[in-house]
């Protein structure tokens, strides 16, 4: 039928149709929201949109987090951790899966202003393909999982702190894990790059939106040998036995040793949704679920209380033979070195234990935790005054003569940290605190512990050497399967070899492999439970009745 007198009526309905189809896009990370609108608004009048403007989709402006992604971004000094703390500066690493934030569109004044397109949005759950596999390659020694070093870039948006602060000034006051000459050395060789265009001087200002790219030379730490092993899988979920050590996800140092990646690369198993956290010495039940919609549906049962869980662990002494329920509230002393205590202030909680045998030294308890705050099991554990056997950080002398036990500590929060921190220092152990030696405050630095900065005077040589490296690695790409740890002498000469480097300081120290009984923490998840489904795990060796301490 014609709609006479209304002309205006078919603009109208283009408008609308116009301005939903710019809000999907714009909810996909097409486009900011605001920008959808004015931009459609132009488009319905004929006009022609506007360049796109500086901006962050994920409604952030300081571009601090990727709306979507699992992980933080950072410029690759030492990353973001397994369980959410977070490093001074440095946040977790994202996965790219495209080369890079896509072509600058350039403006045609005379300024020439950047502008980058903003960061693009990534759908929720963990993503990992073949070309994140590809990256490097296991090999096993000495009862320990090893990860071959490799190149990796870490990428990020502008943090809103850094807009008007030169490069000089973010990597002086933030990433101290470097001393400036290895940045500026960096430079040289082609490792920095801002929107995608080489850095030529770290005096460049940055501005809002600027996307950074570093290549750094990556070395993992080792984990168990310890294989992962299927206890379950369906059409919505598979469940594994994890082995202590080994983090759920990429975090901190660790990207390959990770469950994610080794479900990947050698189960075939990808795009898995972690249903729950277990810490990375503890052992045990851990489930994924294969779709977004599973997931969630978990985790509603998860915020409902209906999942039940427990958990089995060997302690110090001989734990009361009657069931002990702890409520103790739980405080986070630092989030960045990973430490809880009891205290007021704290979170509640409420974890209830039951010993099951006593050789005459320690004690094997069952734990069932009602809550699930942070290392619930082994701050209570430790308030009781029977901390897990090896626990490295609740049953370490750092907390005094008592360890904790009822809550007293006779110390400030930052001198059990320093006490903490330098006694994992001492034994070259801070993978144990998910830290490196770049997270350290200047509070928290050992003055005695051994620098890991390149001499200033020999980084100009290396730079070049570098740069001849790059060129041969992108020209001449090499399985690393084939490649074999050369000597530092054939650095210059074995330019393909992805395993040598020469601005790379982990490349110049020696560090002695921990034993595989070192990486156990007497913790290990038994048994989950909820509506339709309940997994088992093995009881470990060091949970059986007639078990001795070596």
């Amino acid at each position: 039928m014609r709609l006479r007198g209304r002309p205006w009526l078919p603009v109208l309905v283009q408008v609308c149709f116009n301005l939903r189809r710019l809000r999907v896009a714009s909810s996909w990370g097409w486009l900011p929201m605001a920008e959808a609108f004015s931009t459609g608004a132009e488009a319905a009048a004929g006009l022609k949109a506007p360049s796109q403007q500086n901006g962050d989709v994920s409604g952030d402006a300081s571009g601090e987090r990727l709306s979507g992604s699992p992980e933080p971004v950072g410029l690759g000094v030492e990353p973001a951790r397994e369980d959410g703390k977070q490093t001074q500066a440095s946040e977790e690493q994202v996965p790219v899966a495209a080369s890079g934030p896509g072509k600058r569109k350039k403006r045609r004044d005379a300024t020439r202003e950047r502008v980058v397109p903003p960061p693009k949005k990534r759908r929720a759950g963990v993503s990992f393909g073949d070309e994140h596999f590809a990256e490097t390659s296991y090999y096993f020694e000495g009862g320990l999982r090893k990860v071959r070093p490799y190149y990796f870039d870490f990428r990020t948006y502008c943090k809103g702190r850094w807009v008007g602060h030169s490069l000089l000034h973010v990597f002086s006051t933030e990433f101290r894990a470097q001393p400036l000459a290895y940045y500026e050395a960096a430079v040289r060789a082609g490792r920095l790059h801002l929107n995608e265009e080489p850095v030529q001087d770290l005096s460049i200002v940055l501005k809002d939106n600027d996307f950074l790219r570093n290549r750094v030379h990556r070395h993992e730490p080792p984990v168990t040998a310890e294989p992962i092993r299927l206890l379950a899988e369906n059409e919505d979920v598979v469940v594994v036995d994890k082995p202590s050590s080994i983090p759920v996800h990429p975090c901190g140092r660790f990207r390959h040793n990770t469950v994610i990646f080794i479900l990947g690369k050698e189960h075939q198993l990808k795009e898995l949704h972690p249903l729950h956290r277990l810490d990375r010495l503890t052992s045990g039940v851990l489930m994924f679920a294969k779709t977004a919609a599973v997931s969630e549906r978990i985790h509603e049962q998860v915020r409902d209380r209906q999942l039940e869980k427990e958990y089995v662990c060997r302690v110090e002494g001989e734990f009361p033979t009657e069931e002990v329920t702890c409520k103790e509230p739980i405080l986070v002393v630092s989030y960045k070195v990973g430490v809880c205590r009891v205290d007021t202030r704290g979170k509640p909680c409420e974890t209830v234990f039951q010993r099951l045998s006593y050789n005459g030294r320690s004690s094997v308890v069952r734990c069932r935790p009602l809550t699930g705050r942070t290392h619930q099991i082994r701050v209570h554990l430790q308030f009781l005054g029977h901390p897990i056997l090896n626990d490295p950080i609740y049953n370490s002398v750092a907390w005094g003569p008592s360890r904790g036990r009822g809550g007293h500590i006779p110390k400030t929060d930052e001198e059990l940290l320093q006490d903490l921190v330098a006694e994992h220092q001492a034994k070259q152990s801070l993978d144990v605190l998910d830290l490196c030696e770049g997270d350290l405050s200047p509070g928290l630095m050992d003055s005695t512990a051994p620098s890991s900065e390149l001499a200033k005077d020999h980084l100009e040589e290396l730079a070049a050497s570098a740069q001849k490296m790059d060129g041969a690695v992108e020209a001449a790409p090499q399985d690393l399967n084939t490649m074999a740890l050369a000597p530092k002498k054939a650095v210059e000469t074995d330019a393909v070899n992805q395993e040598i480097d020469p601005l790379c300081a982990e490349c110049q120290l020696v560090r002695q492999d921990p034993l595989p009984q070192d990486l156990v923490m007497f913790l290990h998840a038994l048994r989950y439970k909820g509506p339709g489904f309940e997994y088992f795990s093995p009881m470990p060796t060091w949970a059986q009745d007639d078990w001795q301490e070596d």
